[in-house]
């Protein structure tokens, strides 16, 4: 079961998108792989929407590999269906990035599927584990 934090996030941001043919099973729901990838596409919107992109972030020398990931499938969304895909941060990401989820749709109010992934900032060179670089830490807000 995944525990969210029982505070406010620092940064919350939904970002749209609707289900595809070709993301789905035989029953007509969003394959369960899929959540994983939708919880890229939110959390790169989220840094984008901060001012700064995965790419700056790599032309500076970071990267930010998964090292934790976790899905709680509630219950289906189906193909062609649009999904709210919330994702928060509830504390400032020094060397690593802790990300949540929530996947909405209009078809009810609770969450369909809760996630979670940790990234760690690391050096593109020696790919050792190191401290997420100021300009991103002053768009994180204690």
């Amino acid at each position: 079961m995944i525990d969210f934090p029982e505070k406010e996030p620092l940064i919350s941001y939904k970002h749209l998108i609707r289900s595809r043919y070709g993301e789905t099973d035989k029953m007509g729901y969003v394959y369960y792989g899929r959540y994983l990838e939708y919880f890229e596409v939110a959390r790169t919107e989220l840094i984008r929407s901060l001012g700064v992109s995965y790419s700056g972030l790599e032309e500076d020398g970071y990267m930010l590999p998964v090292i934790y990931s976790q899905v709680e499938y509630k219950s289906p969304i189906h193909y062609d269906e649009e999904m709210a895909v919330e994702v928060m941060i509830y504390k400032k990401p020094i060397i690593k990035l802790e990300t949540w989820y929530r996947v909405y749709t209009n078809r009810q109010p609770k969450p369909h599927i809760l996630g979670q992934v940790n990234l760690c900032f690391t050096n593109s060179e020696t790919r050792k584990p190191c401290k997420a670089p100021d300009y991103f830490l002053d768009l994180v807000k204690n």
